[in-house]
């Protein structure tokens, strides 16, 4: 019998593809191309709507840790991002249509991937009893019906604001304000690079402090997400937030005169041709006039095109420890598991992984085979063991090696996410030779 797969974005992309990797057919749902939420826009699957980057590629992060596990295991997402990749220093990012295309175009060609279009509004959705295992990956913008479903099985609305930063056309760019340049290596040239004099950072500050911005409402409390918040929010920390923050000049030498800027607004290539680039660390709920009128006081976008403005809008997750069991299956409905920021990680590479893992875990369940768990001195199961940990507060988070279990060892902070990487590698090879190979 078949698996239904609900959402096609990174989670369930994932989990379709490695479900179809153990042989299993999958029923791949989503409601593109009829209806689009809040925050999509193409009718491909797996759609970036925020950044194109999936962060860092240094095995002594924990992003970087997370994607060499997810590639040891061959996640359709990281083929689709080494496929596609555009130029981003030590991070990986993609040109996010050709991304979505490859893998829109592999779950189409699968053999045993039948996709349908197709609005889940509810758990009782009685096209759900036509299958033994349900995979719900409807991401942080799941149906205002499905949504009221979640909240109750969460014993309450859980949510966060998330907010995505304004694409710029290159045409529109005067390059003779700016400089290529990737920090601390000026030989590459991976980012375009504004640099701001004293006087112009504070000038900028002053204008984001008085610009007008898109107000929640009235029944909503305004939540962010820590790793992601807008501009204007590190704004009201401090006036040098920003300079020690997305806007820190370290590592970036300006060759018109020699020197390192106050600050650096940095741009990123959305694609391969470069024609047009993200404005990095510029997430904003400013209302679009003031986006425009603000952001075009920076030096080289003076007469700046925006192909996206940037925005604002809730996402929607459970509260996993108390409403999912090990397996991440509902305990109310045991035969639907759920996968991607829905369960309560936050971020395209934290999302895809839960995508992955569930889909190996109802594989297994469906060839009658008990499925081994990854240590939790694996990023893996460092994950997982987030979802399944009760916390007076439980909110969304970024895989990090404060999830790992602790080294109690004394070392320098280098040395000590070095030690986190090499002993993760050390566990998950042991548990793949072991299981997988």
């Amino acid at each position: 019998m078949a698996v239904l797969v609900v959402g096609g974005g990174l989670a369930g992309s994932e989990a379709a593809w490695q479900l179809a990797r153990l042989g299993i057919e999958v029923v791949l749902i989503d409601m593109k191309p009829n209806k689009f939420s809040l925050a999509h826009k193409e009718p491909f699957f797996a759609e970036l709507v925020c950044s194109n980057s999936f962060r860092s590629e240094d095995l002594t992060s924990g992003v970087g840790l997370l994607k060499w596990e997810m590639r040891q295991l061959e996640s359709l997402v990281l083929e689709a991002a080494d496929k596609t990749k555009v130029p981003a220093g030590k991070a990986l990012a993609v040109d996010r249509t050709l991304f979505s295309k490859y893998i829109t175009k592999q779950l189409e060609t699968s053999p045993l991937i039948q996709i349908k279009t197709y609005e889940l509004k509810s758990l009782d959705d009685p096209f759900l009893q036509e299958f033994d295992s349900v995979i719900l990956a409807v991401g942080p913008l799941p149906s205002e019906e499905l949504a009221k479903e979640l909240k109750v099985l969460s014993g309450g609305e859980l949510y966060f604001y998330d907010a995505i930063a304004p694409i710029v056309s290159a045409d529109s760019i005067d390059f003779s304000k700016v400089f290529w340049a990737s920090r601390y290596n000026p030989e590459e040239k991976d980012y375009l690079n504004i640099p701001l004099t004293k006087e112009q950072y504070f000038a900028f500050i002053e204008e984001l402090k008085n610009a007008k911005k898109v107000q929640p409402k009235e029944f909503e409390k305004e939540l962010h997400f820590e790793g992601c918040l807008p501009i204007e929010e590190m704004v009201e920390r401090g006036d040098l937030t920003l300079a020690f923050g997305p806007l820190k000049p370290v590592g970036l030498i300006d060759p018109n005169t020699g020197k390192q800027p106050f600050a650096v607004v940095q741009l990123r290539p959305e694609n391969r041709e470069k024609t047009a680039f993200n404005l990095v660390g510029f997430q904003t709920k400013l209302t679009y006039p003031e986006q425009k009128r603000v952001f075009r006081m920076l030096p080289g976008l003076e007469q700046a095109e925006f192909l996206r403005l940037g925005s604002i809008h809730r996402n929607t997750f459970v509260n996993a420890p108390r409403v999912l069991n090990h397996d991440l299956s509902l305990k109310q409905k045991p035969f639907i598991y759920l996968a991607g920021q829905i369960t309560g990680v936050e971020g395209y590479v934290e999302s895809a992984a839960c995508g992955l893992l569930v889909g190996l875990i109802v594989g297994y369940k469906m060839k009658n085979q008990m499925f081994p768990f990854p240590p939790p001195e694996t990023a893996f199961g460092a994950l997982l063991k987030h979802l399944q940990t009760e916390q007076k507060r439980f909110q969304p988070s970024n895989i990090h090696f404060g999830l790992f279990p602790a080294i109690k060892k004394k070392l320098r902070k280098k040395e000590r996410k070095k030690a986190y990487a090499l002993r993760a590698q050390q566990y998950f090879n042991e548990w793949l030779n072991r299981y997988f190979i």
